[in-house]
């Protein structure tokens, strides 16, 4: 069965020592893996002393390319089928979820989920259909896959915030006035920020407001 896939990747533990507090998961792109987005973890750790950064990479091995990893293929990029695809991926990350806050002793308020790209269309849709909500969901250049689904299927509405840029040439930023939207209308929480003349990336303005949201959402006791 797909749950019985193990996950793993690069980490960063708490700058501050210690057990971690905080527990910070970044999902990488198709093609890429955790190595992609674990360097954030240095800028965030600022912010975030008393958390671990955890990068894992993707389940499967990219069927575009012959390095990296992806949630699942976008061969077929119709609805359909990426949907199809993100729920074999979803038990696996629930899974490797519900692991590393285990052996940590850490709950899901203590839990932010952070996606690039495909990333964060498997955070978009794990992160409501959990039990207990985690303490936010941040998404680059990502999308809502299954958007009529939520009625249905959340029961978690973590606060978020969406960040795509306008030039992006991957996913268009059509993508994230469409995922506010819904969810907004299925009473979520969101923030979105548009920013000018970024293509399929993270800016350092990008890299800034995500800083601050994490901060906010699970600021650590020593500050």
């Amino acid at each position: 069965m797909s749950e019985s896939i193990s996950l793993s990747g690069p980490s960063r533990p708490p700058d501050a020592g210690g057990r971690p507090r905080k527990l910070v998961v970044l999902l990488h792109g198709v093609g890429a893996n955790g190595d992609d987005l674990i360097g954030l973890a240095p800028y965030w750790a600022q912010a975030l002393p008393e958390a671990e950064f955890l990068a894992p990479n993707a389940p499967f091995p990219c069927d575009m390319a012959p390095f990296g990893y992806q949630w699942f293929s976008l061969l077929d990029r119709s609805p359909e089928r990426m949907l199809a695809g993100i729920r074999i991926a979803a038990p696996i990350l629930d899974s490797f979820l519900d692991e590393a806050l285990r052996a940590r002793d850490l709950t899901d308020a203590e839990l932010a989920l952070v996606g690039f790209s495909q990333g964060t269309m498997m955070s978009l849709h794990v992160a409501p259909r959990r039990k207990t909500p985690c303490a936010a969901v941040l998404g680059y250049s990502g999308a809502l896959l299954g958007p009529g689904l939520l009625a249905d299927e959340a029961v978690s509405k973590p606060e978020m915030l969406l960040i795509h840029g306008d030039a992006d040439e991957v996913v268009s930023v059509a993508a994230l006035p469409a995922a506010e939207q819904a969810l907004k209308s299925h009473g979520f929480t969101v923030s979105a920020v548009v920013r000018r003349g970024l293509g399929h990336g993270i800016d350092p303005e990008g890299i800034a407001l995500g800083a601050g949201f994490l901060k906010e959402k699970i600021g650590d006791a020593l500050q």
